[in-house]
Protein backbone atom coordinates (compact mmCIF):
# COMPACT_ATOMS: atom_id res chain seq x y z
CA UNK A 1 0.00 0.00 0.00
CA UNK A 2 1.48 3.48 -0.69
CA UNK A 3 2.10 5.82 2.03
CA UNK A 4 -0.01 9.27 1.72
CA UNK A 5 1.03 11.65 -0.67
CA UNK A 6 4.00 14.26 0.51
CA UNK A 7 3.13 17.69 -0.23
CA UNK A 8 6.18 18.95 -2.05
CA UNK A 9 8.17 16.30 -2.31
CA UNK A 10 5.71 13.90 -4.05
CA UNK A 11 5.01 16.98 -6.50
CA UNK A 12 8.67 17.15 -7.36
CA UNK A 13 8.74 13.20 -8.18
CA UNK A 14 6.00 13.46 -10.09
CA UNK A 15 7.34 16.61 -12.34
CA UNK A 16 10.87 14.22 -12.53
CA UNK A 17 8.24 11.56 -14.06
CA UNK A 18 7.08 13.47 -17.17
CA UNK A 19 10.52 15.43 -17.94
CA UNK A 20 9.77 18.60 -16.25
CA UNK A 21 11.75 19.00 -13.19
CA UNK A 22 11.71 22.14 -11.08
CA UNK A 23 13.31 24.05 -8.30
CA UNK A 24 11.94 26.86 -6.16
CA UNK A 25 13.65 30.43 -6.44
CA UNK A 26 13.28 33.36 -4.23
CA UNK A 27 13.71 37.23 -5.53
CA UNK A 28 17.31 37.29 -4.60
CA UNK A 29 17.73 34.18 -7.06
CA UNK A 30 18.41 31.78 -4.06
CA UNK A 31 17.38 28.21 -5.42
CA UNK A 32 16.04 25.11 -3.02
CA UNK A 33 14.56 21.96 -3.96
CA UNK A 34 10.73 21.55 -2.70
CA UNK A 35 9.27 20.84 -0.20
CA UNK A 36 9.61 24.75 1.23
CA UNK A 37 7.72 27.44 2.00
CA UNK A 38 10.48 30.10 2.70
CA UNK A 39 13.55 30.22 0.99
CA UNK A 40 16.17 28.62 3.27
CA UNK A 41 19.04 31.02 2.72
CA UNK A 42 17.04 34.58 3.09
CA UNK A 43 13.62 33.26 4.98
CA UNK A 44 11.70 35.22 1.86
CA UNK A 45 8.18 33.35 0.93
CA UNK A 46 7.57 34.38 -2.29
CA UNK A 47 8.96 31.39 -3.94
CA UNK A 48 9.04 30.61 -7.77
CA UNK A 49 9.25 27.63 -9.66
CA UNK A 50 11.69 27.84 -12.25
CA UNK A 51 12.89 25.08 -14.83
CA UNK A 52 15.35 22.34 -14.11
CA UNK A 53 18.28 21.71 -16.25
CA UNK A 54 17.84 18.36 -18.84
CA UNK A 55 21.38 17.06 -17.49
CA UNK A 56 23.16 17.37 -14.38
CA UNK A 57 26.67 16.65 -13.56
CA UNK A 58 27.78 14.06 -11.03
CA UNK A 59 29.79 15.87 -8.13
CA UNK A 60 30.44 12.99 -6.21
CA UNK A 61 29.04 8.90 -5.89
CA UNK A 62 29.73 5.80 -3.60
CA UNK A 63 28.62 2.13 -3.77
CA UNK A 64 26.80 1.49 -0.74
CA UNK A 65 28.47 -1.85 0.55
CA UNK A 66 26.07 -2.63 3.43
CA UNK A 67 22.32 -1.20 2.06
CA UNK A 68 19.40 -0.35 4.21
CA UNK A 69 16.78 -3.34 4.49
CA UNK A 70 14.74 -1.83 1.30
CA UNK A 71 17.54 -2.61 -0.53
CA UNK A 72 18.72 -5.89 0.39
CA UNK A 73 20.80 -7.93 -2.13
CA UNK A 74 21.30 -5.16 -4.46
CA UNK A 75 24.54 -2.59 -4.60
CA UNK A 76 22.78 0.89 -4.99
CA UNK A 77 25.33 3.29 -5.93
CA UNK A 78 24.17 7.27 -4.69
CA UNK A 79 25.39 10.06 -6.28
CA UNK A 80 24.81 14.25 -6.14
CA UNK A 81 24.66 15.96 -9.11
CA UNK A 82 25.10 19.56 -9.95
CA UNK A 83 22.52 21.02 -11.81
CA UNK A 84 23.34 24.47 -12.02
CA UNK A 85 21.48 26.70 -8.94
CA UNK A 86 20.70 23.46 -7.19
CA UNK A 87 22.41 19.71 -6.59
CA UNK A 88 20.61 16.53 -6.52
CA UNK A 89 20.82 13.47 -4.33
CA UNK A 90 19.65 10.31 -5.88
CA UNK A 91 20.07 6.30 -6.75
CA UNK A 92 21.86 5.27 -10.06
CA UNK A 93 19.35 2.94 -12.26
CA UNK A 94 21.99 2.16 -14.71
CA UNK A 95 25.52 2.30 -16.15
CA UNK A 96 27.70 2.16 -12.96
CA UNK A 97 30.59 0.54 -14.55
CA UNK A 98 31.12 3.68 -16.80
CA UNK A 99 30.15 6.30 -13.80
CA UNK A 100 32.50 9.05 -12.91
CA UNK A 101 33.00 12.30 -11.26
CA UNK A 102 31.75 14.88 -13.97
CA UNK A 103 29.61 12.44 -15.86
CA UNK A 104 26.10 13.81 -17.23
CA UNK A 105 23.21 12.36 -15.47
CA UNK A 106 19.07 12.49 -16.03
CA UNK A 107 16.94 13.03 -13.22
CA UNK A 108 14.10 10.57 -13.12
CA UNK A 109 11.92 8.93 -10.61
CA UNK A 110 13.35 5.52 -8.78
CA UNK A 111 11.15 2.86 -6.63
CA UNK A 112 12.57 0.43 -3.87
CA UNK A 113 11.87 -2.93 -3.94
CA UNK A 114 8.95 -1.62 -1.27
CA UNK A 115 7.53 0.54 -3.89
CA UNK A 116 8.82 4.23 -2.29
CA UNK A 117 9.22 6.16 -4.71
CA UNK A 118 12.75 8.88 -4.36
CA UNK A 119 14.98 10.45 -6.82
CA UNK A 120 16.61 8.24 -9.44
CA UNK A 121 19.37 9.08 -12.36
CA UNK A 122 20.71 7.32 -15.60
CA UNK A 123 23.06 8.13 -17.71
CA UNK A 124 22.46 11.00 -20.45
CA UNK A 125 25.04 8.79 -22.28
CA UNK A 126 23.01 5.65 -21.67
CA UNK A 127 19.39 7.84 -22.31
Amino acid sequence: MREPREEGYDDLLDALESDTGYYLSCPAGHASLPPRQVCPRCGDDELSEETLPATGTVVTFTEVAVPAPAFAGQTPVVLIADFGPVRLTGRLLDGSDTLDVESEVVPTVASSPSGDRHVGFRLASER
